[in-house]
């Protein structure tokens, strides 16, 4: 048996594991100090971690202006403020496109909207991780008014072809909601060039942050309404809600020690480079690839993924059951499952679920050598256990 006594933490696709110490360091300042927050306090002993973060990440993803970087909690907030907000004023009966590839954070809202009458949806096939453009242009109605979906799978790591995708979109007058959870962080963003409408972060998994953070880039803050109001630390005379932005989205008192951790996480990897950044996760992955295509019992859904991400079942061995002696045998932390992507395990598992390992940059070859050894070993001892017809 492969032996290790430290963990190995291959879920970074969930929840990225370790944190830069910039990032626990930005957080234990945010605490030791009151809070600063223009129009909350009348101290100025702390950093205004809210702007800082939104120029951080305006920088980063060529996101201008940065007032139209807005923070919420996660991704999933985002998502629903984003098509809440966007259908809010419109007649019941819209034509909406998303795809197969999608997680529960978009299938969700959309099914609920399907399931009110408000919408009518039509959710595209992927083939070999990939949603085709002319899939796309093949989809659109006259009444084709909302198209969500993913940049990248959280289960195949396929990236899509946004460029694409929108410039069609666009042609037809459709506004274009783009999930970026899984490629904020890991792929260079230019939201000068995409033709986005609206692209969703999260803090938590590339971009090195915690927990209870995310938000997103709109082009234009008119065309989505606001579907949250309260304090806001500015114009509090009045009793409506300011429309300016980024108040127009943001309500209460935000999440200071997450946004100091999401600030000081971008800043790592600038300062680290992303370009490097990526280049080790790709070789890094390859060489999980590589090493289990070597089992023949083991199946692997995307032996080309564009992100840090394998996702894989070994015949006989029931997913969970895997995810089980990798964590209890061999100290390596996966995930199982649906991966909140229940239509994309219809295509490729038939609805069973799958093993997923998600490397980060922290990830150590050495850690790739024993995580792909108990892989294989597990698989040997599955088919000596399992024995000759």
């Amino acid at each position: 048996m492969v032996q290790n006594s430290s963990l190995i933490y291959l879920n970074n696709a969930a929840t990225s594991w370790p944190k830069p110490p910039e990032v626990l360091e930005a957080i234990k300042q945010s605490l030791s100090l009151p809070v600063f927050g223009s129009g909350r306090t009348t101290g100025s002993q702390g950093e205004d971690y809210l702007t800082l973060a939104r120029e951080e990440l305006s920088r980063f993803l060529a996101a201008d202006p940065a007032e139209q970087v807005v923070f919420t909690a996660n991704a999933t907030d985002s998502l629903n403020l984003l098509i809440q907000g966007f259908l809010a004023d419109k007649r019941d009966g819209n034509h909406v496109l998303t795809t197969r590839l999608e997680h529960n954070s978009v299938l969700r809202p959309l099914h609920e909207y399907q399931r009110q009458g408000r919408i009518r949806l039509v959710i595209l096939p992927f083939e070999e991780g990939l949603v085709s453009p002319h899939s796309v242009e093949a989809a659109i109605t006259p009444d084709t008014r909302l198209m969500v979906m993913t940049h990248g799978s959280n289960v195949l790591g396929s990236v899509q072809d946004i460029q694409a995708i929108g410039d069609i979109l666009h042609d037809h007058g459709i506004y274009f909601i783009v999930d970026g959870a899984q490629t904020t962080g890991h792929l260079p963003i230019n939201l000068r060039n995409l033709p986005v409408d609206a692209y969703v972060f999260t803090g938590h998994k590339g971009l090195f942050g915690i927990p209870g953070t995310g938000g997103f880039y709109l082009r234009d803050p008119e065309s989505v309404s606001p579907v949250r109001f309260g304090g806001t630390g500015t114009d509090s005379f009045s009793l409506l809600h300011p429309r300016g932005m980024p108040e127009r989205f943001e309500t209460g008192t935000p999440n200071y020690p997450g946004l100091a951790a999401l600030a000081a996480g971008v800043k790592y990897i600038r300062s680290t480079g992303l370009d490097t950044i990526a280049a080790k996760a790709e070789r890094q992955t390859e060489y999980l690839v590589n090493e289990l295509r070597k089992t023949p019992t083991i199946t692997i859904y995307n032996d080309r993924p564009s992100l840090p991400i394998l996702s894989f079942n070994l015949a006989g061995v029931e997913n969970d059951d895997m995810g089980f002696i990798l964590a209890r045998a061999y100290g390596i932390v996966g995930r199982t499952g649906l991966h909140c992507a229940p239509l994309v395990h219809q295509v490729i598992d038939q609805g069973k679920g799958c093993v997923r390992l998600s490397i980060s940059w922290f990830t150590t070859d050495e850690e790739c050598r024993i995580a792909a050894s108990a892989v294989r070993e597990i698989a040997e001892n599955a088919d000596s256990s399992i024995g000759p017809a």
